[in-house]
């Protein structure tokens, strides 16, 4: 029986927000096994905001998506078929070239087989003990380098990264308070997740609320957002503090000119530290984090959440999420039941 094989494909650039016809669904059908090949059948997709930057013809840190091709993503799937002895039949993998489609036909050594870990399930691989986790966890401890009684302050503190920077930071002694979108949003990261503070920047002056919850002023500043926030952070840093750069989400739809932090004399005032970093860069270290992350999830120390859309059909209208903020921790669609569902 011929397979058909839906992807989505980039169509044109938006311009701004994602738009209906900026990706179109195509149908095609999935072509013969070759040597040394492995058949997956995607369960998973990442929708990170990642997928935005990759839609645009801009200097990034990957070359864009061009116009036609399979849109790009992060997947995890199960080998349906496999030309490759050392790739099984039945075995959870993450293509190294992961695309939003049905199925991904590619050589067995491009794929990362996934351990199947008791109390860990197959999204947990997607988030916490994946590229999610792993980017947390390097950006927090190599950059922010977070010192028992300091403060740190995590924008987009309930998203996939930012809700587990802070409980990482937490379990490193240091005293955290996050930003985030919503009165139930802020109420789970306190309540849930062990945060000092939350402020609701939709319903409150950052500025001011971040005088009152750090009032020693900001010694790490995990920042995701970017704009008015990240200004009214950089304000209140301390003398030699430190800023991992993860993300600018406010600022990846704009049409514009993209302007710096209004208030950048701060970084040579305060001497702050500012590196920008992505998590490729610390791939020959990933299996570290991932011990470091699976011991405190099965240990019952760090908590995270993901939230499954259903039908690859839908992946477009899911990733809108990410910049609507209506969506709680990890963002996923799901293609196609796992074995044994």
């Amino acid at each position: 029986m011929t397979r058909i094989n839906r992807q989505w494909r980039l169509r044109r650039r938006p311009e701004g927000d994602i738009a209906d016809g900026d990706l179109h669904l195509v149908e095609s059908p999935v072509p013969a096994l070759g040597a040394g090949e492995v058949l997956v059948r995607t369960l998973y997709l990442s929708l990170d905001p990642t997928n935005r930057i990759w839609m645009s013809d801009m200097d990034q840190y990957m070359p864009p998506v061009e116009i036609g091709e399979v849109m790009r993503g992060g997947a995890v799937g199960v080998v349906e078929e496999s030309a490759d002895p050392n790739v099984p039949v039945g075995a959870i993998v993450a293509p190294m070239l992961g695309g939003w489609q049905d199925w991904h036909l590619t050589p067995g050594g491009m794929v990362r087989q996934i351990p199947q870990v008791p109390g860990l399930p197959v999204t947990a691989f997607m988030s916490v003990v994946g590229l999610t986790g792993w980017t947390a966890y390097f950006g927090l401890l190599d950059i922010g380098q977070p010192r028992p009684g300091e403060t740190v302050v995590v924008s987009a503190a309930a998203g996939a990264v930012g809700s587990i920077v802070g409980q990482i930071a937490k379990l490193k002694g240091a005293r955290v308070v996050g930003i985030a979108g919503g009165a139930e949003k802020c109420r789970w990261i306190v309540d849930d997740l062990g945060f000092d503070a939350a402020i609701d920047y939709k319903h409150e002056d950052v500025g001011a609320a971040l005088d009152r919850h750090c009032p020693a002023g900001i010694d790490v500043n995990f920042e995701n957002v970017g704009g008015p926030i990240m200004d009214a952070v950089l304000a209140r840093m301390n003398n030699f503090s430190r800023m991992p750069l993860c993300g600018l989400i406010s600022t990846y739809n704009d049409t514009g000119a993209r302007t710096g932090p209004s208030n950048f004399q701060q970084i040579l005032m305060k001497r702050i530290l500012v590196k920008g970093f992505i998590v490729i860069d610390y791939m020959p270290r990933f299996e570290e984090a991932s011990r470091d992350l699976a011991t405190w999830v099965l240990e019952g120390k760090l908590k995270y959440k993901v939230h499954v859309d259903q039908g690859l059909e839908n992946a477009v209208q899911s990733v809108k999420r990410l910049f609507s903020g209506d969506h709680d921790g990890k963002l996923l669609v799901q293609v196609s039941p796992e074995p044994g569902a």
